[in-house]
């Protein structure tokens, strides 16, 4: 198609400003929030709930208000949207989806410190919901869509806020990914396919089809209790049937606000049920709805086949950048070979991208390379040096084991394109964060020893617990195994206070006497249990005994003794 009158069909509608690298090379620098997300299974209440008021928290807050005004998402699209000729004050019609939302919302709002608490938070900072509203363009009709097909309330349109700001490529130290968080497992249960191509967590259509159907299944298994189903989608049904429970035992009421509940979650409903009450309450708070056209804007496209995402991008004559932006949930350059093949294009192009697709044959919407097995080859290695896996190689040329002879003909699979150009591949988004995480800081290795726990060893390097999960890609629930390496990146501030610190630490041995154990000397010098063990050597060695004599490291600043 000539370009210039594509742009001439797209210029009212998404096309205002040319091919986008305004966009997306702002977009590159500030992507990765999904350290400052609040995740549905963070046990670090201290770190996770940045809408706590200790000095951290809202230190956090300010970082993530921060980061996230430089963001411009995918909003680019949708601007200078043609809206349809509406009366406002229809109920049925809205132009704004955010208006329709405010003035569709169910849920009650009571007057209590823990809803005034998040509602302060939101309106100090006034920004908040335009710039995740830049994210939520052009997702947000698409959920809403849903919401509706499925009878349920529209509140539940602002979980993507609480949960990820709603950035698709959101991930936890717990490993909940996308916009709605879910954790492996959970997605599995819910049909999110998760592979080495595909992600489902990160597949904005099919991941809320599947959180929807999570709400409906925790509404109906909490005897219709919407606030109670929410609770549950942060912290797990079993937790919150079992504090409803409890409190009947008790002959306490059972209401969500009555609920023994983990920290984070006691904050969970309250951050969803503020941003209903400044929504729908926009006028009385002095707030301005930001906008975002109510009609559709992204059409779900069926190609039937395996395709690499830069042709697709051809076809839509959109960035590569741009179609992994659409369609986060590729890990990789291609859709999955088998399957899903579904991907998110704009609507208006959506004809026109059928008729072009529909006139190329399957075989050649992947590109194949024809290689040679050499001496010393092996399919594990000839998968990682060709980007894929050896399940894929195995598929596509139909071997039943990894067995390969010298002089085999294989097929596999490559990118049209060249690897910077899929900038959101799995691979090169894991890459800026783990670069962008180590600018300005020092390297330093930690084995873990016996006693240690991420809380300990984030006090002993000045860094956070989630920091740590993050860098070494681990949960921050599990136990840490003896004798792992854990990457740490210190900043100069960070080592700068160790410094400090060992300026006025002094050495002693302290003889253990009857009745002692490790955690009482500890907590005698102000030292942790696995600092005892490292200085002594004690990884291997499960008692102490009276008489033996233990090194300690006090900070006399710090110490009670």
């Amino acid at each position: 198609m000539n370009c210039s009158l594509f742009y001439g069909k797209l210029r009212p509608f998404i096309f205002a400003n040319g091919p986008f690298m305004k966009f997306y090379c702002l977009f590159f620098a500030v992507l990765f929030l999904s350290a400052c997300q609040t995740t549905q299974n963070s046990n670090i209440a201290s770190e996770s709930n940045t809408s706590t008021l200790s000095d951290r928290n809202e230190e956090l807050a300010e970082k993530q208000m921060q980061d996230i005004e430089f963001e411009e998402g995918l909003s680019h699209l949708t601007e200078n949207v043609q809206v349809l000729n509406e009366e406002e004050n229809n109920a049925a019609n809205y132009k704004n989806i955010w208006r329709k939302l405010a003035n569709g919302f169910q849920f009650e709002v009571p007057d209590n410190s823990r809803i005034a608490e998040q509602r302060d938070y939101y309106l100090k900072h006034p920004n908040y919901l335009k710039q995740v509203s830049k994210r939520a363009e052009p997702f947000l009709y698409l959920i809403v869509e849903q919401i509706e097909a499925n009878n349920l309330p529209l509140d539940l349109a602002l979980l993507p806020v609480v949960e990820s700001t709603f950035d698709p490529f959101a991930y936890s130290p717990s490993r909940a990914s996308g916009l709605w968080q879910f954790m492996p497992i959970t997605g599995e249960r819910f049909g999110l396919q998760q592979d080495w191509w595909y992600d489902g967590r990160r597949d904005v259509y099919a991941s809320t089809d599947a959180a929807l159907s999570y709400m409906e299944f925790l509404y109906n298994f909490l005897d219709n209790d919407w606030l109670h189903a929410l609770a549950a989608y942060n912290s797990g049904e079993g937790r919150v049937r079992n504090a409803v429970r409890s409190n009947q035992r008790k002959n306490k009421a059972t209401d969500y606000w009555q609920l023994s509940l983990p920290r984070e979650t006691e904050n969970y409903v309250p951050k969803l049920l503020a941003l209903v009450d400044i929504l729908r309450n926009h006028e009385k708070y002095g707030v301005e709805l930001p906008f975002i056209a109510n009609q559709q804007v992204l059409s779900y496209v069926d190609t039937g086949s395996q395709l690499d995402l830069a042709y697709a991008a051809e076809l839509a004559e959109l960035s590569v950048a741009e179609i992994q932006l659409l369609n986060p949930a590729f890990n990789h350059w291609a859709t999955s070979p088998d399957g899903p093949h579904k991907l998110l294009i704009p609507t208006v192009i959506e004809e026109q991208f059928n008729e072009q697709l529909s006139a190329i044959d399957k075989s050649k919407r992947i590109q194949w390379q024809r290689y040679k097995v050499r001496k010393g080859d092996s399919l594990s290695v000839i998968a990682k040096n060709h980007a894929t896996t050896q399940r894929v190689l195995k598929q596509i040329n139909n071997l039943d084991s990894s067995f390969i002879k010298i002089g085999q003909a294989l097929l596999i699979p490559v990118s049209s394109a060249q690897e910077g150009d899929y900038i959101y591949t799995q691979a090169q988004r894991f890459a800026r964060e783990k670069n962008k995480s180590r600018q300005g800081k020092r390297k330093v290795e930690h084995t873990v020893v016996e006693g240690d726990t991420l809380w300990d060893i984030s006090r002993r390097y000045n860094v956070t617990t989630k920091e740590i999960a993050q860098w070494n890609k681990i949960s921050s629930t599990k136990t840490l195994r003896l004798g792992k390496q854990l990457t740490i990146w210190q900043t100069a501030v960070a080592a700068t206070k160790s410094k400090k610190t060992n300026k006025t630490t002094r050495s002693i041995t302290y003889k253990v006497r009857s009745g002692d154990s490790l955690h009482a000397i500890a907590m005698k010098f102000n030292v942790s249990t696995s600092d005892l063990v490292r200085w002594n050597q004690l990884a291997n060695k499960k008692y102490i005994h009276p008489g033996q004599s233990l090194k300690v490291y006090v900070d006399v600043l710090k110490s009670s003794t």
